[in-house]
């Protein structure tokens, strides 16, 4: 009797040049905030702590958001190309998951950062 050997499945062509462009936006995206982040800013003034707490907020809420974004954006391109395979789903549904993990955290950053005010004393009116 003969045995077949079964070969594993290969990722079709329109998938795996889809994950390719995802990849390569990623990549992109990446090497822009780390440019934003090196690149010298002029007229670094501060004038007090509330405004540093506040600008740090600000960062933050901006990054999760962004981080969830992409986290979306990436899950719901996986679960469009998953194909039926579990797995695939499986790890679409995780990113997903993070995804709404971040943009919780996103909504939670301001109160933390008040609660932050307040311990350390900055809590000034706005």
């Amino acid at each position: 009797m003969l045995v077949k050997r079964l070969r594993p499945s290969r990722r079709s062509p329109v998938r795996s040049t889809w994950l390719r462009i995802l990849r390569r936006l990623v990549f992109v995206g990446g090497l822009v905030a780390v440019h934003m982040l090196v690149a010298p800013a002029v007229g670094w003034a501060v004038a007090d702590i509330p405004t540093v707490i506040r600008n740090l907020r600000n960062w933050i809420v901006g990054l999760l958001s962004a981080l969830a974004t992409l986290f979306l954006t990436f899950g719901g391109v996986r679960y469009l190309l998953a194909g039926g395979d579990p797995g695939e789903v499986e790890s679409a549904k995780r990113a997903l998951k993070a995804s709404s993990i971040g943009f919780g955290l996103a909504m939670l950053a301001p109160v933390l950062v008040t609660v932050l005010e307040n311990i350390v004393g900055a809590g000034g009116g706005e």
